[in-house]
């Protein structure tokens, strides 16, 4: 018996040998510049940083309502702002740990006075329970509910190890939680910013009681257009060989449904295929990438495809019974939606012979 006891002993010893406790940085963690319209907290250290020249983000300007029924890739319930801004844009991404007894109220109204100063403004505001979701962890863990950091900045994201100083600072328990969406307009700039007080356990003990501050940022801008437009006759070839051809050079606005006027080479190509070949019928098929809610992307999709025919009956004058609308939302994706190259890919507009 006496034996065994000493065994457990080794074992529990051993084990806290290996479970060593994650240290509060004295440094930033990470490169990352600090936007010019915003900067940081002063004495803040950056655990992460993400950069994208084009990425989308979620702007809450309300607080989170549940969507009935839908459970996201880590079986949390999905939760929706009431209303919001879905921008597109060069997209920064931060996680600060802010200097010992600074409370969440301080952060948030730092970065509110720093965005004020640069001639922007407070679009929303909440605390707590009052910003809906998940209340529990800040941007982590499953089986839960969706937090207002999880809308922002999905887990799905998130690639800092557990018991990384950031990983520390996301999966902390929520002693305190407070959360703003600012625009600089000057800057075309929009950002949200998290702030809150965590529980610290375990590995990240020393986190324990310290505030961190979550803060994406994204300035307005045009993506660079990369992908070429195809011909009609490489349209009708990629119709013959495969059943449908994809588009890219058909262009929206984030969350628009208008057809940009970039897009009319695009247009006046799928104009030639069809005035070549009078009685082709074709789906205009809209995708989307999984940037927001099914329901809404499905709305989207089918919107766009809509506005796709809509555009190919007035301004080309084709019979708009040869053409029928289908919005396909992120369901048939052509890459993965976890970096902006396979997003990018995922938001087009394919056409499918319908004859």
């Amino acid at each position: 018996m006496k034996s065994l006891k000493l065994a457990a002993a080794c074992l529990l010893a051993c084990g806290a040998a290996f479970a060593a406790e994650t240290a509060l940085p004295t440094a930033d963690v990470t490169a990352g510049k600090d936007p010019s319209y915003l900067g940081r907290f002063s004495g803040s250290k950056l655990l992460t940083y993400a950069s994208k020249d084009f990425d989308a983000l979620t702007v809450p300007l309300a607080a989170l309502k549940a969507v009935p029924g839908q459970r996201d890739t880590n079986n949390n319930g999905v939760f929706a702002p009431e209303k919001k801004l879905e921008l597109e844009g060069r997209r920064q991404h931060y996680v600060y740990l802010i200097p010992e007894g600074i409370a969440p109220l301080a952060v948030i109204r730092n970065y509110q006075n720093q965005a004020k100063a640069k001639g922007g403004k407070t679009l929303f505001e909440c605390q707590g329970e009052s910003c809906g979701g998940g209340q529990r962890y800040v941007n982590w863990g499953g089986g839960g509910n969706q937090s207002i950091a999880m809308i922002v900045w999905h887990p799905d994201r998130f690639t800092d190890k557990g018991n990384s100083p950031a990983g520390c600072a996301m999966r902390g328990k929520v002693l305190e939680q407070r959360f703003t969406s600012l625009e600089v307009p000057g800057s075309k700039a929009h950002a949200t910013v998290l702030a809150a007080s965590i529980e610290g356990n375990g590995d990240c003990k020393a986190f324990n009681g310290r505030t961190i501050v979550m803060v994406d940022t994204l300035e307005t801008q045009a993506m660079a257009q990369t992908m070429e437009t195809p011909s009609a006759d490489e349209m009708a070839t990629a119709i013959s060989n495969t059943g449908r051809v994809a588009l890219y050079g058909i262009l929206f606005d984030s969350g628009k449904t208008d057809v940009k006027a970039e897009s009319k080479a695009t247009l006046d190509e799928i104009a030639k295929l069809l005035n070549s070949n009078k009685s082709l019928k074709l789906l205009v098929v809209g995708h989307t990438d999984n940037v927001g809610g099914f329901a809404p992307n499905l709305e989207l999709s089918k919107k766009r495809a809509e506005a796709v025919i809509a555009q190919l009956a007035s301004q080309y004058k084709v019979a708009p019974g040869r053409l029928q609308a289908f919005g396909a939302a992120y369901a048939s994706p052509i890459a993965s939606n976890t970096d902006e190259a396979g997003r990018a890919k995922n938001r087009r507009v394919e056409l499918v012979p319908n004859n």
